[in-house]
């Protein structure tokens, strides 16, 4: 018999047309076509981005060629977590670029990040979901958010063999990046890219397991994902 967790969070926002929505992406839209009153059940259609509410990216939304959301197997979704708390740098600075120091400190705290672990940053954004303005910081330089800068996502991978990230902003890239150097080089190895997450302040800094729940969307760049973490 497996053991019950203790507790079980949603890190997923529940998705509505009135989310936070990348710029240019399409809006949430929700249609019935059939009525309780006229069919004798309820039933409605409903269109998205694949990148909207909280996500994940899969390789070919950056790789020609790469491996659709389709292409994760069940076992490659669940996952050790840890929990990276920057929230305090960030209040004062959205740019903020999540670096090796940040990471450095944590593990002088609970020790090395094993291999095959989902690394997720939290870093405040998650409180300002229900302001879509000051979730994208938007103005006439683009979009102010923190995120995992270049230096910190090769430790993670080359030193400490992680299998992806996640985020409670829009992007695992600072808000003003181009180059979207960590979504590049997670996605080169067919690991986890998870956006816009929420209640990660919930979490333990070190013990949950992850169960992430994506559409099957045969090719698709991405999916609308439930992210469940289990606490023993």
């Amino acid at each position: 018999m497996v053991d019950k967790p203790s507790k079980v969070f949603s890190l997923s926002h529940p998705i509505s047309p009135r989310i936070p929505l990348w710029p240019g992406d399409p809006p949430v839209a929700f249609e019935d076509v059939a009525s309780r009153d006229k069919d004798g059940y309820f039933l409605r259609r409903f269109s998205m981005g694949e990148h909207s509410a909280t996500h994940m990216n899969a390789p070919n939304s950056f790789y020609a060629g790469g491996m659709g959301i389709d292409g994760y197997r069940p076992e490659d979704l669940v996952r050790p977590a840890v929990v990276i708390d920057v929230h305090g740098k960030t209040q004062s600075n959205p740019d903020y670029e999540i670096c090796p120091l940040d990471i450095e400190a944590w593990e002088r705290q609970h020790g090395l990040i094993e291999p095959g672990s989902v690394v997720l940053m939290y870093t405040g954004w998650q409180h300002l979901w229900n302001d879509p303005i000051a979730f994208f910081g938007q103005d006439a330089q683009g979009s102010h958010f923190p995120g995992i800068g270049e230096a910190a996502i090769r430790f993670l991978l080359e030193q400490r063999q992680i299998a992806g990230v996640g985020i409670d902003t829009h992007g695992v890239d600072p808000g003003q990046s181009t180059a979207f150097a960590t979504n590049h080089a997670v996605l080169a190895g067919n690991g986890i890219v998870l956006e816009c997450l929420t209640h990660l302040d919930r979490l333990p800094a070190k013990g949950a397991t992850l169960v992430i729940g994506v559409l099957g969307l045969e090719g698709g760049s991405g999916s609308p994902a439930s992210v469940m973490a289990f606490i023993p």
